[in-house]
């Protein structure tokens, strides 16, 4: 169903299931504005779109912040768990020992970042068994957790933060993601 480079490899993970994509692209269609806004509320924090910037930016429209946002959720879920809704703990994360720290889910989010804002404490479960199951089984829910919590920090996600996923960001499918919304 789709081609060009949102179907881009990521990594040795191979390429975004088109069940995926679907999914990605309907969640942005409606997913809300203030996610994609400018931020104002931590100018010492670094969020995505200071990370990305030099890379996806410059930001010319909400649309594009929209764009590039799906962009990174593309290519961090293909990085942090190969497009699988349910993956569980990252066995290589030694501090993943209690269901607060445990990772879940396609973005491999964990209870305690609740932390960073009131937003994810309010979106999302505080029970960390129950948040853990909330990320695998609920798709729009793990996509807005994760693009919040990444507009408050890059420091909770590890590839993130560390630049392994810039690599394998793309103008090209934001882009092509701008279309896909518009």
């Amino acid at each position: 169903m789709f081609t060009g480079p949102i179907k881009s490899k990521v990594s040795n993970r191979g390429t975004p299931p088109d069940a995926f994509l679907t999914e990605l692209i309907a969640w942005g269609k409606s997913a809300p504005e203030e996610i994609f806004a400018v931020r104002r509320d931590d100018p010492g924090e670094v969020d995505i779109y200071t990370h990305v910037a030099y890379g996806l930016g410059p930001w010319i429209s909400p649309l594009h912040r929209r764009a590039a946002m799906l962009e990174v959720l593309r290519v961090l879920a293909g990085f942090e768990s190969s497009w699988l809704w349910n993956c569980g703990r990252d066995t290589t994360n030694s501090t993943s020992t209690t269901p607060t720290t445990i990772e879940a889910g396609i973005f491999q989010v964990s209870a305690n970042s609740r932390a960073f804002g009131q937003d994810l404490r309010t979106l999302s479960p505080a029970d960390g068994d129950q948040f853990q199951r909330a990320m695998k089984a609920d798709h729009p829910l793990a996509m807005e957790y994760a693009a919040r919590l990444l507009r408050h920090t890059i420091r909770h996600n590890g590839p993130v933060e560390r630049g392994e996923i810039d690599p394998w960001l793309q103008c090209a499918a934001v882009d092509q993601f701008m279309g896909l919304l518009a």
